[in-house]
């Protein structure tokens, strides 16, 4: 039996424990040019004494930007303005991942510079609004990428990676779940392309697989993490076919699997045997966020710890009301209650049903 506050090697890394601080969009990147603040370098700080930290989503060009006030790494200035938050967390001993998240679909062209709009695999609106300065949009229809654009926004994403290394994270975490760019490629309601980029489970995996191969080269494989979300409807994703999301996942871990990465983050569905399937494929170590809902994580995952489900566990909004969170566990508490009014850091109050944080 595996004990949840043991120490772990994830790519020849020591983590003091197995309890992940999960990614949660915050909009707090209130200073000039998305960049990140002083507040943003408190509020990881406080949270250092996790074995891990995954930060929130950071788009890798401007053009991935899908919410107000969230923060880059494809400037010189994000790259600065990075480094106060990694040394503050440095400093308390912690080990922090930036989440690298393109959005595609997801957003609106007021969110961007001038000129540019959504972009996605195919021009297919998401359902739905988004909140902006002005208040809430509906989503418009994205524009699909071309072969060239789709190089460009690969490139992107190894970029952003080189950029956070050099902002002093300890690696980077590629979004490929929850509704986003990725995940668009991954889902045949997204994904209605004819190319290579589409159409059968290795054309819609390629992209996700391509983003991968392109970062570990970039700043190794010991250095880049992977989240998925099969069968996830957020933003409106839809994986309805249980042996089609068995496959593409498959498929895609395997491939995953060949690249040598750190971790494979998996926000998980309703069919825990898939979770176990996918755990079985991949090689190397298997963060989960568990199914929870409509609780939020609390401390009866650290079982799936010790029955070896997951090597380790995804805590989201018990974090965000706990910064000590690992000694509470460990105590076994007291806890603070987290307050759904609070999953977001900014204004965008209406965004809270996060199912599995």
């Amino acid at each position: 039996m595996t004990d949840a506050f043991a120490p772990i090697d994830v790519a020849g890394r020591s983590m003091a424990n197995r309890i992940v601080m999960a990614p949660m969009t915050r909009s707090r990147a209130y200073g000039p040019g998305a960049t990140a603040t002083d507040l943003m370098a408190t509020y990881y700080s406080q949270r250092a004494s996790a074995g891990l930290i995954v930060t929130e989503g950071i788009q890798p060009s401007p053009v991935g930007q899908g919410y107000p006030d969230t923060p880059g790494l494809h400037t010189a200035e994000q790259v600065a303005a990075w480094r106060k938050v990694t040394d503050a967390v440095h400093r308390e001993g912690g080990v922090i991942f930036a989440q690298l998240m393109h959005t595609g679909r997801i957003g609106h062209p007021s969110l961007l510079p001038d000129g540019l709009g959504p972009v996605a695999p195919s021009p297919v609106a998401a359902k739905g609004q988004v909140f902006t300065h002005q208040g809430p949009m509906d989503f418009v229809t994205p524009q699909e990428l071309d072969a060239d654009a789709i190089a460009r926004t690969i490139a992107d994403f190894a970029d952003a990676a080189r950029n956070a290394i050099a902002a002093g994270f300890d690696g980077v975490e590629i979004h490929g779940a929850n509704g986003y760019l990725i995940h668009q490629f991954l889902a045949p309601h997204t994904n209605r392309r004819t190319d290579g980029w589409g159409g059968g489970v290795a054309g819609r995996v390629r992209f996700g697989l391509d983003v991968a191969a392109a970062v570990a080269e970039a700043i190794g494989g010991h250095r880049t993490g992977f989240r998925i979300s099969p069968g996830n409807p957020y933003n409106d994703i839809a994986e309805t076919d249980a042996a089609d999301v068995e496959d593409t996942y498959t498929t895609l871990v395997t491939g995953l699997g060949d690249l040598d990465l750190a971790y494979l983050h998996m926000i998980e569905g309703a069919d825990r045997t898939l979770t176990a399937r996918l755990r079985k494929t991949w090689p190397a170590t298997f963060v989960l966020n568990p199914l929870t809902h409509p609780a939020p994580t609390g401390p009866d995952a650290l079982a799936l710890v010790q029955d070896g489900t997951a090597d380790m566990i995804a805590f989201g909004a018990l974090f965000l009301a706990n910064p000590d969170l690992p000694a509470r566990l460990a105590a076994r508490g007291p806890y603070n209650t987290p307050d759904p009014a609070t999953f977001y850091g900014g204004d965008h109050r209406g965004y809270t049903d996060y199912p599995h944080l």
